[in-house]
């Protein structure tokens, strides 16, 4: 397995990963925003054919005022499931977090997960040290509430 930063080359294989595993789907323009203006922050895992196998989208915060400290969004991550449980999940995490902090000077980090997602909520809490700050009630298209977790990255 290969971690490295993503290229506009691999957003279809990053939107082909996506569509495969979550429901909340982006379009491939959204991908090439991410891309564009923040190429340092966002991921892949490929396989030894270079096929990409899991991703990161991530950005910084652009709307925040002056009360609230520089941090980024994890806008999506997704691992194809026969990936799973290799520990891709947490080294793409890790791989953004230290690009927003030494790159952005981010002081925390921001994601949404559904409460129903146990899995991203191990991953989250128990492995990477996230906190839940809120609960946004029908955050999701389909109404499902998510929780809005941060970890400091100071």
């Amino acid at each position: 397995m290969n971690i490295r930063p993503a290229k506009v080359g691999d957003l279809l294989g990053m939107q082909a990963c996506n569509l495969q595993n979550l429901p909340e789907n982006y379009t491939l323009r959204y991908y090439l925003y991410h891309a564009m203006t923040w190429p340092s922050l966002s991921y892949v895992a490929e396989d030894h054919q270079g096929r990409i196998v899991g991703y990161i989208l991530a950005k910084m915060e652009e709307e925040r005022d002056e009360k609230q400290p520089i941090h980024g969004h994890v806008t999506s991550i997704s691992v194809l499931r026969s990936y799973r449980r290799l520990g891709l999940a947490k080294k793409l995490m890790v791989q953004s977090q230290e690009a927003m902090a030494n790159i952005y000077r981010a002081q925390f980090v921001s994601l949404h997960v559904r409460k129903s997602n146990r899995a991203a909520l191990g991953l989250y809490k128990d492995t990477l040290g996230f906190t839940v700050k809120s609960i946004e009630k029908g955050y999701y298209a389909d109404g499902e509430d998510a929780y809005a977790m941060e970890l400091s990255l100071q």
